[in-house]
């Protein structure tokens, strides 16, 4: 009875989900994967960064969304400019999205510490709809569709700070020609931190990031997490919106270029009788010059 009940729960849950707009996929890390939604942000770790993260959300229950991603952004020597290339792969049920972005930025610096970064997001999404029921003729063959879109964002920050507002995809799209509800819409983003001192060896670092997608809820994340020894980060999160959540995240530099994280969520609301939670790992390279002595200045975010 229980199991009858999750695939019920699961199918009405994918339905609804199917019948609204197509939005970009939310991650409790979304401070080390900030490219994801802000072009401006390409380059402004001062070194080469790659990123690769995994997110499981809402574990036991049937058809559940899955997303991984890929990216990877650097600064251009001698020039303003950064470069950065990103790959998400989301899947919910019978439906998989890609998307294959570039990310463009120049920055202006503002002061001796503050640098504003202009950017801006070019690329494809593809929609791609399985076949459940090959008897069935309506979904007979399954579904693809590529669709460009482009974003712009801007993003201002020093060694303690940073605020940014991006639009990711500014083009609403129809991603099935018309055959059922599944819209691209553009959505809007603003970011914000700030990393306060609390000794030689700690130190707080406050977050917040409020995502607004045409069509759908607003959703809101706030997030505080220590900082020990500039080795160990470990918090807390919480996400205000239809499907609210509670988050723990930890993040252990391994050395002076890889860094491992991991958060798990806990729905607080509709759907925590049937969800074991949201798992998300994540694993960052960032290149490390000896011969300079690493980077010029300490990267919180």
């Amino acid at each position: 009875m229980e199991n009858f009940r999750k695939h019920i729960f699961a199918l009405a849950f994918i339905c609804t989900w199917c019948s609204s707009a197509q939005q970009l996929p939310q991650f409790t890390q979304y401070v080390y994967n900030t490219m994801s939604i802000n072009p401006a942000y390409a380059g402004s770790r001062e070194t080469l960064n790659i990123t690769a993260l995994h997110r499981n959300q809402w574990a036991g229950i049937d058809g559940n969304p899955t997303t991984s991603t890929f990216s990877m952004h650097t600064p251009i020597r001698f020039s303003q400019v950064g470069l950065g290339l990103s790959y998400i792969n989301d899947q919910l049920g019978f439906e998989k999205t890609n998307y294959i972005y570039a990310d463009f930025s120049y920055t202006v610096p503002l002061s001796s510490e503050v640098n504003m970064a202009f950017g801006l997001k070019g690329g494809f999404t593809n929609y791609r709809l399985e076949t459940p029921d090959g008897n069935d003729p309506f979904f007979s063959g399954g579904f693809t569709e590529w669709s460009p879109n482009f974003g712009a964002g801007v993003y201002i920050s020093s060694n303690k700070w940073y605020i940014g507002a991006s639009s990711p995809r500014i083009l609403n799209t129809d991603l099935n020609e018309g055959e059922f509800v599944a819209l691209e819409r553009n959505s809007y983003y603003a970011i914000g931190g700030y990393v306060f001192d609390l000794g030689k060896s700690t130190k707080f670092k406050t977050t917040a990031i409020m995502k607004y997608t045409n069509g759908a809820p607003a959703t809101y994340d706030i997030s505080a997490n220590f900082l020990l020894f500039e080795k160990f980060w470990i918090g807390a999160s919480y996400r205000f919106n239809d499907a609210d959540s509670f988050g723990v995240v930890m993040d252990y530099a391994i050395s002076n270029s890889f860094r491992l994280g991991y958060a798990y969520d806990l729905p607080t609301a509709t759907f925590r009788p049937y969800s074991g939670g949201t798992h998300e790992v994540i694993l960052i390279y960032e290149l490390f010059n000896r011969r300079l002595g690493g980077l010029k200045s300490p990267r919180y975010f």
